[in-house]
């Protein structure tokens, strides 16, 4: 499996299957036929993509994420395999039973490991982190006094040197990168958990009864860094196709790990693992290291869908 993740948003296109490849057919022609089995991610922010209840169908049964985006890119609806697992319901069970004590020290570990990763994006940036570590070590059980809002005020005013950053002001660019972004990581993670037989809707400390994937929302907090270091290196012009596939290969390219170089799915993937672990009763902590994006990597598993040129 190549991981590839699909975007279309730049051009009207419709999607069908054929023999299990995955056929992207723009105006008359045929631009691309992709193996379903190779496809992690399909997202869809174009407003005149047309699909077929095959394209879904075979795309979950692959273990694919589909993934609609809003005009402001951020996720407004996803599709995911519910049935990839064959213990996957005495794990959703485990799930719905897990006890407040421990979804609070697991919480503890994903805000320690996201503060830690906000702390090694401002080293690069400004040569030190700022105060971050420690704010981390005041992390406590379920994060009960907020260190992780605290963190973030601080890190997001370093981060773009400006004390005015909001994040929910759709009118600033940066803020459209992000969203895509973290839909980008969002379907990552949610992918990871379904392959493990979790559910994503029994979350961790993101328990909204409206968020259908609110155990996905806490996996990613420790890797949204990743697309943050990525928008705050760049010219914040408007999201544009080119800066969307640079976008997508800095979320899924390489991480070294515990001096290990490893796929973006291997990590998510990993931590899921984890996270299945501690629901059983078999370990007492998730997998969550300090990790670092390896330079160059992530390059091959992206893919912005366009037309072929035309003689």
């Amino acid at each position: 499996m190549t991981d590839r993740i699909l975007d279309f948003s730049q051009e009207p296109s419709r999607l069908s299957i054929r023999n299990g490849l995955l056929v992207v057919t723009q105006g008359t022609e045929e631009v691309e036929a992709i193996p379903c089995g190779e496809i992690a991610c399909v997202l869809v922010s174009h407003p005149a993509v047309v699909f077929t209840q095959a394209v879904l169908s075979h795309l979950t049964e692959a273990g694919a994420a589909f993934v609609i985006c809003d005009s402001s890119q951020r996720p407004a609806g996803m599709l995911l395999p519910l049935q990839s697992h064959h213990v996957q319901a005495g794990r959703f069970a485990r799930q719905t039973t897990l006890t407040k004590p421990r979804r609070k020290r697991m919480w503890q570990q994903l805000v320690r490991a996201k503060i830690e990763a906000q702390a090694r994006v401002l080293e690069e940036k400004l040569g030190g982190d700022a105060g971050l570590r420690a704010l981390k070590k005041r992390v406590a059980s379920g994060d009960t006094t907020n260190v992780e809002a605290r963190a973030a005020r601080r890190y997001w005013q370093l981060l773009f040197d400006e004390f005015g950053f909001k994040r929910r002001n759709d009118e600033d660019h940066r803020n459209h990168w992000l969203n895509y972004g973290y839909a980008v990581l969002r379907a990552m993670t949610a992918r990871a958990i379904c392959a493990c037989g979790l559910h994503p809707t029994f979350g961790i400390a993101h328990r909204n009864k409206a968020n259908a994937f609110a155990l996905a929302d806490d996996l990613m907090e420790p890797f949204r860094p990743l697309v943050d270091r990525f928008v705050a290196g760049s010219d914040m012009t408007p999201l544009t196709g080119e800066a969307k596939r640079n976008l997508i290969a800095a979320v899924s390219g390489r991480l070294l790990v515990a001096n290990e170089s490893r796929t973006m799915f291997d990590v998510l993937t990993k931590l899921a693992q984890s996270v299945v672990a501690v629901i059983m009763g078999e370990a007492a902590e998730l997998w969550l290291p300090p990790w670092s994006p390896l330079p160059g990597s992530g390059r091959g598993n992206r893919q912005m869908i366009r037309p072929k040129a035309r003689a």
